[in-house]
């Protein structure tokens, strides 16, 4: 009885399913182009962001692993820095 149901059911749905299939499979597709995108997107404005640390031209800046900077080295090249009240320009 199960499968007899089963059978009506799959016969009557499966002129549907190329549709449903075309359909689904191009939304999985512009859904991943839409994801890499905002990642680019995304990566695109942190580096932008990231620029705007003034550390690497500050007369502070020591360029050591250890000690970035010693006025603020906990802040030293984070996005914390990019107001950075101490900043003294090389120049």
């Amino acid at each position: 009885m199960f499968f007899k149901v089963l059978a009506h059911l799959i016969h009557w749905v499966q002129p549907f399913l190329v549709p449903i299939c075309f359909v689904a499979a191009w939304a999985l597709v512009l859904m991943t182009v839409w994801r890499v995108f905002e990642a680019t997107r995304d990566t695109v404005n942190q580096a932008k962001q990231m620029h705007q640390v003034p550390c690497p031209d500050c007369q502070f800046f020591t360029g050591d692993y250890n000690l970035k900077c010693p006025v603020h080295p906990m802040t030293a090249l984070s996005e914390d820095a990019i107001e950075c009240p101490d900043y003294r320009s090389k120049q």
